[in-house]
Parts: C-alpha cells; sequence; structure tokens
C-alpha cells in the first residue's frame, strides 16, 4: 500500500508540474470546397438529362445493386478510413450517401498498409430469398477475401466474415433462381502461358452457413480472344437475362487500354462464350485530341430496373494533360443496348458522352456531379461521412465541440505508414478551390497545423503554421517522389498569435497556387503556379485520387 501511495504522489506531482507530455491542439472552424470545371458549365435539363461522371473525383471500382426502386451504389476506398462508401438513389442519377461499410475499427485493419493497398473492388449484392444484402471484397495486405452483409443498408454492416477457400481478388456474388449462389473471381492463371494471363473461378456459395466450398472450377481462361494474349482479366460479374447465363469482366489493366468484354453461357458453370461485339465498353484507340477526353474505362456493373432497362456503371478518368489527371478514377454510367443478344454499353469508336438523355429523373437532394460548393461548419456531433482518414484510427484524436473540429498535433508524418491527424476528402473536379481557418498556436518548430493536398505517402503538399527562430511563420512544404522541401516560407504578423489563419489551396489542373490571410482578410499568395503532375496517378503511380483536408503534426 505504501509503494502505491509513492507512485501516486509521485505521478499527481508530475502531473500538476506539466511534466507529463500533453499533445498540443489545432482547431478549425470551417472547411469549405469549391469545384470549377468548365465542362460542368453546360446547361442541361435535370428533368431529362444527366452528367458523367455521376460521381466525379476518387470514386473508383463501382458495383451496384437493386430492391424494389431502391438502389445502392459502392466503390473501392484502398487504405482509406472509414471503407466502401455507400450511395442510396431512386433514379439512378441523383446519389446521396448513407453511410460507409465499413466504418468500425474493428471491421477494417488498414495498419502499415500503403495507401493503394486495402479495399479493392467491393461488390454489393442483394439476397431476395433471405432479404440481405451482401459485400463482398478483398482487403489486400489484410484479411483477403471477405463478406460483410446487413437487412438495412442505412443501419450499418456485419462484422467481416472470411472466406479463406476464396482467393484472388476481386470477388463477387451471384445468387440464382433456384436458390444457389456462387462466388466468382479473378487470379493470375495457375498455368500462365503469357504475361498478365489471368483466369476467372467460381465456388459455389452456402449462403445460410456464409461460407465458400472449397473446390473450384475455372470458367474463363484469359478472355475473349486468347489468340491475342488479353491481359488482366478482373472484376467478374454474373448476370441472368432471358435463361443464359452472362460473365462479363474487365480485361487490359486500368489504365489506356481498359474494357469490358462479355460472355454467354446456357449453364451457370459453363462453358462460357464470347459475344460477338466485343469489347462492349473501351476507349482505346480514338483520337488523343477529343473534346470532353475520358479515358481507361471497365471495371463495370450492370443493373436492371424495375421496368426492365438495363444501366451499366464504370469507372473512367478525365485527364487534363497528356493522360494526367489528379481526380483519380471515377464513376460513369451508361444505358446498355441488348444487340444479338449480348449487351453493349457503349459501341466500339464512340466517346463516352458527357450528358445521357434518361427518363424518370426525379432531381432532389445534395448534388454529386457538376459543379457545386460544399462546406463543413463542424456543427454535428460527429464527422460527417464524407470525410477521410488515413489508415485505422486507433484512439480518438479529433473532436468536434462548439462549432470547431479540434485534432491533437500527433507525432505522425504524413509519409509514414501511419495513422495521422488528418482528416481531408476527395478532390472531385479537375479544377477546384478549398479553404479553411485555423487556430494553433505551435510550441516547437517540429509541430505545424494547416492544409493538405494528398496523392500519396511521396507525393503531397501542406500549407500550415509553424514556428521557426523568427517566430510564427506560415510554411508550404513539398513532397515530390518522397523528397520533401520547404519551398516558401513567410513570417507573420503579431495578430496571428492569438487570431485564425485562414489558408487555401487552388488548383487548376496540374498547377496550384497556395494563399493565406489574417484577420485583415487581404488575400496573401505564398506561392502560385506550381507544378502539380506529381499528384496526377500517371506520375505518382497507384490506384487511388487526390484528396484534400485538414492536418495537425509534430514532426514535419
Amino acid at each position: 500500500m505504501i509503494n502505491i501511495n509513492f507512485k501516486l504522489s509521485i505521478l499527481l506531482v508530475f502531473i500538476s508540474s506539466g511534466l507529463v507530455a500533453q499533445n498540443n491542439k489545432a482547431s478549425f472552424s470551417y472547411f469549405q470546397y469549391k469545384g470549377k470545371d468548365a465542362c460542368f458549365e453546360q446547361k442541361i435539363d435535370p428533368k431529362t438529362q444527366y452528367r458523367n461522371p455521376i460521381l466525379p473525383g476518387f470514386y473508383p471500382d463501382p458495383s451496384i445493386c437493386r430492391r424494389g426502386d431502391d438502389y445502392f451504389l459502392i466503390n473501392s476506398s484502398f487504405s482509406y478510413f472509414p471503407g466502401i462508401p455507400i450511395f442510396h438513389s431512386k433514379d439512378l442519377v441523383h446519389w446521396k450517401q448513407i453511410g460507409n461499410a465499413l466504418d468500425r475499427p474493428s471491421q477494417l485493419k488498414l495498419d502499415g498498409l500503403g495507401v493503394s493497398s486495402g479495399v479493392y473492388a467491393p461488390a454489393i449484392e442483394y439476397n431476395e430469398r433471405n432479404q440481405t444484402f451482401y459485400i463482398i471484397n478483398t482487403v489486400v495486405g489484410g484479411i483477403g477475401n471477405y463478406i460483410v452483409k446487413t437487412k438495412n443498408p442505412f443501419e450499418g454492416w456485419s462484422e467481416p466474415i472470411t472466406l479463406p477457400m476464396v482467393k484472388g481478388i476481386d470477388p463477387s456474388l451471384f445468387f440464382d433462381e433456384d436458390g444457389k449462389s456462387y462466388i466468382v473471381c479473378s487470379q493470375a492463371s495457375p498455368t500462365p502461358k503469357w504475361s498478365g494471363h489471368s483466369v476467372i473461378w467460381m465456388h459455389e456459395f452456402d449462403a445460410e452457413n456464409d461460407k465458400a466450398s472449397a473446390e473450384r472450377q475455372i470458367v474463363i481462361d484469359g478472355g475473349p480472344d486468347t489468340i491475342q494474349h488479353p491481359r488482366w482479366l478482373e472484376g467478374p460479374h454474373v448476370y441472368k437475362e432471358n435463361g443464359y447465363y452472362y460473365l462479363m469482366a474487365a480485361e487490359g489493366g486500368t489504365q489506356s487500354g481498359h474494357k469490358e468484354v462479355i460472355f454467354r453461357s446456357q449453364s451457370v458453370k459453363g462453358p462460357y462464350i464470347q459475344g460477338p461485339n466485343n469489347p462492349i465498353l473501351t476507349q482505346l484507340g480514338l483520337p488523343a485530341d477529343r473534346p470532353n477526353k475520358v479515358t481507361n474505362v471497365g471495371h463495370a456493373d450492370m443493373i436492371r430496373t424495375a421496368s426492365g432497362e438495363w444501366f451499366a456503371v464504370f469507372l473512367g478518368c478525365r485527364p487534363y494533360a497528356d493522360e494526367q489527371f489528379n481526380t483519380g478514377r471515377e464513376t460513369f454510367m451508361l444505358p446498355v443496348k441488348w444487340v444479338d443478344g449480348f449487351p453493349v454499353i457503349l459501341e466500339n469508336g464512340k466517346v463516352v458522352p458527357p450528358t445521357i438523355t434518361k427518363k424518370n429523373i426525379a432531381p432532389k437532394g445534395e448534388k454529386q456531379s457538376g459543379n457545386f460548393n460544399w462546406r463543413d461548419e463542424f456543427n454535428k456531433p460527429t464527422l460527417d461521412m464524407k470525410w477521410l482518414m488515413l489508415r485505422t484510427p486507433r484512439e480518438q484524436w479529433w473532436k468536434i465541440a462548439n462549432g470547431r473540429l479540434e485534432l491533437d498535433v500527433l507525432p505522425r508524418s504524413l509519409s509514414q505508414l501511419v495513422n495521422p491527424a488528418f482528416i481531408g476528402r476527395r478532390q472531385q473536379h479537375m479544377n477546384f478551390e478549398a479553404s479553411t481557418a485555423v487556430n494553433f498556436t505551435p510550441k516547437t518548430d517540429k509541430e505545424l497545423a494547416g492544409m493538405v493536398y494528398f496523392q500519396n505517402e511521396k507525393n503531397y503538399y501542406v500549407i500550415g503554421k509553424t514556428l521557426t527562430g523568427n517566430g510564427q511563420t506560415i510554411v508550404l512544404q513539398s513532397v515530390v517522389n518522397g523528397v520533401a522541401r520547404v519551398i516558401a516560407e513567410k513570417e507573420l504578423p503579431a495578430e496571428s498569435m492569438i487570431n485564425e489563419l485562414f489558408v487555401s489551396i487552388s488548383v487548376k489542373g496540374g498547377d496550384a497556387t497556395f494563399a493565406y490571410s489574417t484577420k485583415n482578410g487581404k488575400i496573401n499568395v505564398l506561392m502560385d503556379n506550381i507544378k502539380v503532375t506529381n499528384m496526377s496517378t500517371k506520375k505518382a503511380g497507384g490506384f487511388v485520387g487526390s484528396v484534400v483536408g485538414m492536418y495537425a503534426t509534430s514532426v514535419k
């Protein structure tokens, strides 16, 4: 007892004297994002037309399902948390995010993963027999293949149920009319005959016990024309229409050679024959100088409406120059035509149109496509579901109170494979402006808080307040291909010691301007016309788009 009391008294002394380390804090009063793409300025009739992409920005690998007249769409999220955004729509055009399927740390372990690892290509299906929604997915570098499920997508999803028998990536489920269920997935061929030789495997799935069979068979080997050595057959989905089973898959990789191909069979397990119009979706071979250019299209999923129409969602990219895009892979949608008993998403040689005519459009709710303003004044008790973090948070280092977002100044950097004090949202336009106001008093020259424009661990920009020998200073740090430099700095006036500092990032394609202001409201350009093409996927590599947000660190 004496020893315990002694230790307690020493601890109290440390606390009272301030010797126990406490994280400094930075608080933000708002965050605003404004899209400014010229292509979205074209007038449309919102009752009869919609714009592509339907989800601009980093929303790749879309998958879609329907229950009645309710549609649900999900996307890949890689090493961002929460994982797998879920959107709901009544008309396939106006989408509202209703949550994230993996919104609890227990569901998604991303510790130590690079930003382009993690959640790859989730697929969503509805099983009418047990009135249950399923998401099947691969966490690359994590638990591998698994499912989560729910009776109500508006109310959250189960803990992951692993599928150890399912190998490879891009699994999807198919629930047949006879009550049987199947999983198809992609994997490198066990006996490759050329580089990129992939196969589509099929397992039976026990929906009562959530187990995949150990036995599996190859249903597609290589692709539609093996003489041409097709590469990377991925993202398979199975559908049934007019008594036939259709297997659709992406081919050619997720860059300019990307395409979608279709096969058909009278039996779910094959044999499958290729369609006569393959590829049924691609932009390969089109003029490089075409207007409203969309590239890399593929990784599609199709849905039949209650009235019998078919639509396909798929990923695509909008480059600003030389196949460069900072926005990542986005979600597009087109109506599907049936030709000679096979679906065709887009005829060969045709461009993805920026606007499409559709029946039964019911404009309402939050705007996802086109140019828009989005502002968060942190007047809700929890973070908006659009906000993202890097990897899984293991402790609560953020707080919303009194109309402010407060971040602990953590000894973690964006360059590390950790969970830093960073909260960001997707860049959804080639041209955008983002701004925030930060209240922060740095205690050391290692501490910094402000805004970040982030692509991956080796490519990002930070503008924020720190401490130098001259006092409080605003700095601009670039990290390009892993090399960090302070490229601009300015000593702040005395009033900024106690007042908010306003910082902004403006991006036009591959150029950016970083600016700030103090209480006088005058905009001061810290540095303009900075080349930020290192934020493009072409140069940065990987599979993600850029995000912009708020950041606090003590290891700059």
